[in-house]
């Protein structure tokens, strides 16, 4: 019995089951929908899916670098639970990703699926993973450095948070160590302290123009409580200060270096640089925290107890 590509939609949406696995189901059953459905519920790849629904929150981010070719990889895969994520088994499918991410350059996530693994696809791995663990596993995001910049990672708390640093140098000190030493001290500071800009300069006009406008409503309300008033361009003034506060809360090359707050992030770039004799610039950084902006499930045991109880 023929089918169309209409039908292996049908069975997609039926099943929640990726399009390739559909199609294969489709070809074994010879059109048959029934059939189609059974044989997926056979090998596991229906119940896979309905696990696709529960939330997951928890997770492995992993940064790492290639060292042979420079090439960096930062990817964010979350579980349902912190158990799994601890899992040296889930741990270790997470590094492989990033593995695949660094080799075959995908352009997004379901390109990424698509990519070779093992003896198929990053799809037939994950959906592999959902049966074994038990819960629902998503690949999140990710990001790719090429070898156009020197690359460091950095991994926070055993993979809470993961941190990708390219630097420009100039070639007279490529290779260098402290290249390594300094990009880590980079991703330990963007770990720590949430920057939301790599640099004054990519602040945009509308977030600096409605900082200014929350200051400067701050610093009227204070100037009307003073003992002694000050003149309305002094609290322009004061508002130009606190934006300058602003920038070196928020941008890292601005930030006192976590490791001597005497310096900026930026001033230790540049001392480094004169050490070595060299150039060196922080032209991008990735920072990835799991689970971050996904809302969590929170279960109301009190309650739950209390509705059983009636």
């Amino acid at each position: 019995m023929a089918f169309t590509a209409a039908d292996v939609k049908k069975l997609r949406e039926m099943t929640n089951v990726g399009m390739m696995d559909c199609k294969k189901a489709l070809t074994e059953a010879d059109g048959d929908f029934d059939k189609a459905v059974e044989l997926l519920r056979e090998k596991g790849l229906a119940k896979a899916a309905k696990k696709a629904d529960r939330i997951a929150a928890e997770g492995v981010v992993c940064a790492t670098v290639c060292a042979e070719c420079g090439i960096g990889a930062i990817i964010e895969v979350n579980s349902e639970t912190d158990f799994v994520a601890k899992n040296v088994d889930f741990q270790k499918f997470v590094s492989d990703l990033a593995g695949v991410v660094m080799q075959e350059n995908p352009a997004d996530v379901e390109a990424l699926k698509a990519c070779k693994m093992g003896e198929g696809t990053v799809q037939d791995a994950l959906q592999e993973k959902v049966l074994t663990i038990g819960e629902n596993i998503k690949i999140r995001r990710f990001e790719r450095y090429d070898d156009s910049t020197v690359n460091v990672s950095y991994t926070h708390m055993g993979g809470v948070i993961g941190v990708l640093v390219g630097l420009e140098v100039s070639e007279n000190i490529k290779g260098n160590e402290k290249l390594v030493e300094l990009g880590k001290d980079i991703g330990m500071q963007a770990a720590a302290m949430r920057p939301l800009f790599m640099d004054k300069s990519d602040v945009d006009e509308s977030t600096l123009a409605k900082e200014r406008e929350i200051l400067l409503a701050q610093a009227l309300e204070e100037n009307k409580t003073a003992a002694k008033p000050k003149p309305e361009q002094i609290i322009h003034k004061m508002v130009d200060g606190r934006v300058g506060k602003y920038y070196e809360e928020n941008c890292l090359l601005q930030q006192a270096f976590v490791k001597e707050n005497k310096h900026t992030v930026e001033q230790h770039i540049a001392e480094v640089a004169k050490e070595l004799g060299g150039e060196i610039k922080l032209v991008k950084y990735t920072r990835f925290e799991k689970g971050e902006g996904i809302e969590k499930k929170v279960d109301d045991f009190a309650a739950e107890v209390a509705s059983m109880a009636k």
